[in-house]
């Protein structure tokens, strides 16, 4: 529902932080990952995702998309709820957690609060083909003047296709094709091909 909140920082603690944009002040709980990323500015940007139970709607917020994806990478497991995953990228950084995964190290993951051996290698199980299917560079934000490529490869890796097949495609497609190709062009023509 909301991609992210920006505004005046009002309020900054480990857990929360109070954002007031538009007049209205949202409480946005975060990690300790988040809080370190945000230093002392006045003005910040958190990506949000809005989880709505019965009794609460709860924003949580990140300094970064690859951190949000990795949060809800997490959360689709059974038993991982929002709070245990938030204790996930406090306890150790979201590199840190994905390099686990990705390698299987269920020592690492256990040593995390509230986090126990199965539910360690529950998240193993579950995650470790989706992040290596991802790549490594996952957490990494992409650049906010993104060209055509980058935004195809974006697209697609959304739609659910190996970044790397995705990549080598769109690589295809710019040689065979001289001319400049629009984003929705350049995706048409990869999905022919994936």
């Amino acid at each position: 529902m909301y991609a992210y909140i920006d505004g005046k920082l009002v309020f900054k603690s480990p857990a929360y932080v109070i954002i007031e944009a538009g007049g209205i002040g949202y409480q946005i709980n975060i990690s300790l990952n988040t809080f370190s990323k945000l230093g002392d500015a006045e003005r910040c940007r958190l990506y949000v995702w809005l989880h709505v139970k019965e009794d609460a709607h709860t924003l949580y917020g990140f300094a970064d998309e690859g951190e949000k994806r990795l949060f809800l990478h997490l959360i689709s497991v059974s038993g991982i709820g929002p709070n245990t995953g938030r204790m996930m990228l406090s306890s150790i950084t979201p590199e840190e957690v994905q390099a686990a995964i990705v390698q299987g190290n269920v020592t690492q993951i256990q040593r995390i609060k509230g986090i126990g051996p199965k539910s360690a290698q529950r998240v193993i199980l579950e995650l470790q083909d989706k992040l290596r299917k991802e790549g490594p560079d996952t957490l990494i934000t992409m650049p906010a003047n993104n060209t055509v490529k980058e935004e195809a490869l974006s697209a697609l890796v959304m739609l659910g296709f190996a970044r790397n097949a995705a990549e080598k495609v769109i690589d295809q497609e710019m040689k065979k094709t001289a001319d400049n190709l629009t984003v929705e062009q350049l995706i048409k023509h990869a999905l022919k091909s994936l």
